[in-house]
């Protein structure tokens, strides 16, 4: 009778090795996507289980306004940025006028001052007790009515004036992508100007004026600062009030977890517009149109409406912080710690740029050696941070820190017999953990962009010399995509000193960056001692806007040859 022989005996070790991957990079690009992912998934799930008596509560005091107020801001913001940005992108591509080559730049500015710095910047000067009004009643009488900037109306001007260049950069592409002669064969059939604009040129440019819209929709869902500076009540301030006022932190997180469905339902809505109709651009090498000149007042109209609003949305805060700046300075009791404010701004921001740039890689680098749908997935999820508001990012964050301290603790009083005391929970750590999740997809965005550029074929040609996956990242990647690695620190370290609601729900106790120590000033109106922090933020928010406007003038230049500069 035949014996069966038994098989030789497998370690554990080993048969768990045999069933790892060989290339542990996509596997890592999927831990690190999670990680990062854990304060999206911890606000997701609080919709799971919903706690009753707290919406009951916020159904009877506040939730009605909340929404209210938070549906007429998205619907005020956003048709004041489409109106604006997309008219002064088709005045700027499609006419000539004095001023026009310096306006095409200049109107990007804007997007170097934070809405919470012209919000409180227009609030000092146009309040009651501000310098104009003040005037005006010294002029005109005490009667004089003025309009109320602390209201709707004064929230809507400022962050449109702030959020405008969103739509006013991708509609200004979008227009000199077209042909000149669509617009030709357009007019050629009787169309006049304004119904070429609204019938031809507008719906080729849709998807990008849509895409503007959606990013400047997610900014004013964001904002903290304005809104808080402008006593207008929205779900980012209440998230405050309930966390520090109530000290109620499920009440904190299931109002975070509402203001998640607004931010995806938001971005749901942008993809459906971009969906339901598609305008295609046939010829291979489009002609840029040509720009009319304008004569006589209308040209100095032209002039005149873009200079009022660069004048308006940067021109007039940039001026008014340096007076105001130079006042503080003047005074005796300026504040010595100014320097340490910075200091730990940079800190914060040096750090997770540091960071950030770090997981991009892993993420970037093991998405492109992996086909995996479910890596794809983690790092999408990871990436839909940038479309949250800090505070729902600092809400999801704290549940996995206060976790930790608790695994700490237990594992304190178990070798020492004492508690640790909290040492995630309002630490530097903490704190940059939120920034990550925030900003990550900046970092990886920009890392994969680069990486695209490397042909699959150095990789092949790195791996037959006997480099593993981690040598060609280190020996080939890095050093042809350093360029990219260095926009992505940029960008997210000057989006991390501007970002104001996450800093102050988590920071370590008396740990103040340059955006709290503005918060602080202008939450009791202190508009000059606010003054040189926010100016402070400005100067470092110009360099990636000044690098944007070099590059888009370089693309113009570039697709419309002299035939687009000349005109």
């Amino acid at each position: 009778m035949p014996t069966r022989q038994a098989s030789p005996a497998v370690p554990v070790a080993g048969r768990l090795a045999l069933r790892l991957p060989r290339d542990p990079w996509p596997l890592a690009a999927g831990a690190v996507a999670l990680v990062v992912a854990t304060p999206i998934l911890v606000v997701v799930s609080s919709l799971v289980t919903p706690s009753l008596d707290i919406w009951s509560h916020l159904w009877q005091t506040q939730l009605l306004e909340l929404i209210w107020n938070t549906l007429t801001l998205s619907v005020g913001v956003g048709g004041g940025v489409v109106l604006l940005g997309t008219g002064l992108a088709w005045l700027v591509t499609m006419y000539r006028f004095p001023g026009r080559a310096v306006f095409e730049w200049l109107l990007i500015l804007p997007l170097a001052v934070p809405a919470y710095v012209i919000g409180f910047v227009y609030r000092g000067l146009f309040d009651y007790t501000g310098p104009v009004q003040s005037g005006l009643r010294r002029v005109l009488g005490p009667g004089i009515w003025f309009p109320d900037i602390a209201s709707f109306g004064g929230v809507v001007l400022v962050m449109t004036l702030v959020f405008y260049p969103y739509v006013y950069l991708l509609a200004r592409t979008a227009f000199l992508e077209q042909s000149e002669t669509t617009l030709e064969a357009a007019r050629a059939l009787g169309a006049r100007r304004t119904a070429v604009f609204w019938r031809v040129a507008l719906p080729l440019a849709r998807p990008s004026i849509v895409a503007g819209l959606s990013l400047t929709v997610m900014e004013a869902l964001a904002d903290f600062g304005t809104v808080a500076i402008y006593g207008y009540n929205t779900f980012t301030v209440a998230i405050y009030r309930v966390w520090f006022g109530l000290f109620n932190r499920q009440a904190a997180t299931e109002l975070a977890s509402l203001l998640l469905v607004f931010t995806g339902a938001i971005y749901a809505i942008e993809r459906s517009w971009r969906g339901r109709a598609r305008f295609y651009q046939t010829e291979r090498k489009a002609r840029p149109p040509a720009p009319t000149m304008l004569t006589g007042w209308r040209a100095w109209a032209a002039s005149g409406a873009a200079g009022a609003v660069v004048g308006g949305a940067f021109l007039l805060p940039v001026g008014q912080l340096l007076v105001w700046s130079v006042t503080a300075l003047g005074e005796a009791d300026f504040d010595d710690r100014y320097p340490e404010f910075v200091l730990n701004t940079l800190t914060v921001g040096g750090t997770t740029a540091i960071v950030a740039v770090g997981a991009a890689v892993v993420i970037a680098y093991g998405l492109r050696l992996s086909r995996s749908r479910v890596v794809a997935a983690c790092g999408r999820v990871a990436s839909m941070g940038y479309a949250l508001p800090g505070s729902v990012i600092a809400v999801g964050v704290l549940v996995p820190l206060a976790f930790l301290d608790r695994v700490y603790n237990a594992l304190a009083r178990v070798v020492w017999g004492a508690d640790g005391g909290l040492l995630f929970t309002g630490s530097i750590a903490g704190l940059v953990f939120a920034y990550l999740a925030r900003f990550l997809a900046l970092s990886v965005h920009t890392v994969e962009a680069s990486l695209v550029k490397v042909t699959p074929s150095m990789d092949m040609a790195g791996r037959s010399l006997g480099l593993s996956p981690g040598g060609v990242l280190r020996r080939i990647h890095l050093p042809l995509i350093r360029g990219g690695l260095c926009t992505g620190a940029i960008l997210v370290f000057l989006d991390v000193i501007k970002e104001m609601p996450a800093t102050l729900l988590l920071r370590p106790f008396g740990y103040e960056t340059l955006a709290v120590r503005i918060w602080q000033f202008t939450s009791e109106s202190f508009w000059e001692a606010a003054a040189l922090p926010a100016l402070t933020i400005v100067a470092a928010g110009m360099l990636p806007v000044l690098i944007l406007a070099r590059s888009s003038v370089r693309s113009q230049q570039g697709a419309g040859g002299d035939s687009g500069m000349k005109g």
